[in-house]
Parts: C-alpha cells; sequence; structure tokens
C-alpha cells in the first residue's frame, strides 16, 4: 500500500520507510503544508496531520508526532521537543537545552514516545503509541540517530554491550527497541485488519 508520510523531516521518512515496509511510504509533495503542532499530546498533533495530509492528497496518511519527556522536568519538552530551544533550533542546541536543564546529579529518567496517526483514503482513523524508557546521560555519545540519540540510554539496552545510547546502536537494535519502532509495529497490525472505525492502539514498552 502506498502511504504518505507528513512529515518533511527526512530522518523520520527513511525510519518509517524502513519499519512499514512492504509499504510504500512517500513524503509529502512539494508545496503541501502542514497545519501547525499545537496539541496538547502527541497523539492530538499526529491525527491533526495525518488528516490535512489525506485531505490534500486523497491518499492514506500517516504522520508522526514524538520526542523525549524528562522526569526532573515534569514531562518536558514533550511536544515540543522538536522546537525545544526555539522554533528554528537545530538537534544539538534542543539536546544542549535538555542537558543544562537536567541536573546530572538529579532524576535523569526519561522516555521516548511516539505517536503513529493513520488516516484512511477510504475513511477511518488509526492511533497508535509507542513508548520507549531510558535515562539521559551527559556524556553523548555516537554518530547515529538523530534529535536526542546521543544522550539517550535505553533500559532495554540490545546486545552484549549494555548502557550504549540509541546513537551507538546499530539501526537494527535501535529499531527493536525504539518507541517508533514499537508504534511502527502496532500500525502495521492495524494495516494488515484494513480500513475501521476510528480506534486508538497503545504500544508500550514491553
Amino acid at each position: 500500500m502506498r502511504l504518505v508520510l507528513a512529515t518533511r523531516n527526512d530522518h523520520k521518512l527513511a525510519e518509517l520507510g524502513k519499519l512499514l515496509a512492504p509499504h510504500e511510504v512517500v513524503a509529502l509533495p512539494d508545496g503541501l503544508l502542514m497545519p501547525p503542532e499545537e496539541g496538547p499530546t502527541f497523539a492530538d498533533n499526529a491525527i491533526v496531520k495525518a488528516r490535512a495530509a489525506a485531505s490534500a492528497t486523497g491518499e492514506t496518511a500517516v504522520a508522526d508526532d514524538s520526542g523525549i519527556e524528562a522526569a526532573a522536568l515534569g514531562g518536558a519538552p514533550g511536544v515540543r521537543s522538536a522546537r525545544y530551544a526555539g522554533e528554528h533550533a537545530t538537534d544539538a542546541e534542543n539536546l544542549a537545552k535538555l542537558l543544562d536543564e537536567v541536573p546530572a546529579d538529579g532524576d535523569r529518567s526519561v522516555a521516548y514516545v511516539c505517536a503513529l496517526a493513520l488516516v484512511w483514503a477510504a475513511g477511518g482513523e488509526e492511533v497508535v503509541e509507542g513508548r520507549c524508557e531510558g535515562r539521559l546521560t551527559h556524556d553523548p555519545r555516537g554518530s547515529g540517530g538523530f534529535g536526542y540519540d546521543p544522550a539517550f540510554v535505553p533500559e532495554e539496552g540490545p546486545g552484549p554491550e549494555p548502557g550504549r545510547t540509541m546513537a551507538e546502536l546499530s539501526a537494527d537494535e535501535k529499531d527493536a527497541i525504539s518507541h517508533r519502532g514499537r508504534a511502527a509495529r502496532a500500525l502495521l497490525a492495524r494495516l494488515r485488519a484494513g480500513p475501521s472505525s476510528a480506534s486508538r492502539v497503545r504500544a508500550g514498552s514491553q
């Protein structure tokens, strides 16, 4: 099935293209504007974007909204993860702000959260969520991944080398435990089932 992904983020396009195989994940058409992400939850933002993409293209659309929640900051940056240090902040700037605000000797518990919304061209909506628990390291490491990955150490460290950051994992290792990988597997199950009335499914840590 062809799926229009409501994002301009090339990293997400590549990652979800792999995670949602064998479905064909394609980028938004040029010039198509997405609504602002003003919802209070990841699910709210994802469904608004998926609806907009489906309406504009007439195709089945998928949208992702995801980010990091820090216990020491009451769940921030949360839905503002992509613009934590400012509307046009870089990944490095957002990460630097998070590391500055979470005390190195305080509660370093963090969680990655991903909501994936699907709006069928034939009608019906799905929202699934995935979550990955971890801790924040103030010693960023690794060259893989993107966003906050260099400072995120997952609780479920794969393989024989625990303590690696998400940016130090291989793509397959990351996909197996990540918030986006879990949400994508839940969405694949909904795609296999076909269009249905609006529903929400959560794929948490397990």
